[in-house]
């Protein structure tokens, strides 16, 4: 009678390690470096803001979300002008604008883009599974909305019909 030996099955599958959204390098609108591990235990809500756009209001609700929340969340705007040329302006008009129309003191980033070849990575990585290991999505418009957890995962995004007090935001914080 022969003996048959029972052999170890070893996987050749490769842990998968999805990048951290901490790694990411971003400037705010002045040109200074945004440590984003500063975030670590906040939620963070990305917004792709536009000075001349119909959902430009919004500015007034998300100064209000971030100043409801201020110890479970950070709003960062982040200016783009890929969506109907509706953000010309420079850092300084930015900057200007939001804070005498808005009154906005929440996070404004640098100009960047969010789609196409030069996505900023930031955007690569709130727009693609493999890297926010949630889901992927393509920016639509201006005001579109990435909520991000205490942990720094991806929780959902919200296109800009989205107010951003809307509970489908707040239930999370």
């Amino acid at each position: 009678m022969k003996t048959i030996s029972k052999a170890k099955i070893v996987s050749n599958k490769k842990e998968v390690v999805t990048p951290s959204i901490y790694d990411i390098s971003i400037n705010a609108l002045d040109g200074t470096s945004i440590d984003l591990t500063s975030y670590k235990g906040k939620h963070i809500l990305f917004v792709n803001v536009a000075s001349q756009c119909g959902f430009t209001p919004q500015y007034k609700e998300l100064q209000k979300l971030s100043d409801t929340y201020p110890d479970t969340l950070v709003v960062i705007g982040l200016p783009c002008n890929q969506f109907g040329k509706q953000e010309p302006g420079d850092a300084s008009q930015i900057q200007t604008f939001c804070e005498r129309n808005f009154g906005v003191t929440f996070l404004l980033t640098e100009k960047i883009d969010v789609k196409g070849s030069k996505k900023h990575p930031l955007y690569k990585w709130l727009n693609t599974k493999d890297q926010n290991g949630n889901k992927s999505s393509s920016v639509k418009w201006n005001f579109q909305k990435y909520l991000v957890n205490k942990e720094g995962k991806l929780i959902d995004y919200y296109y800009s019909l989205t107010k951003p007090m809307s509970s489908k935001i707040t239930k999370h914080l």
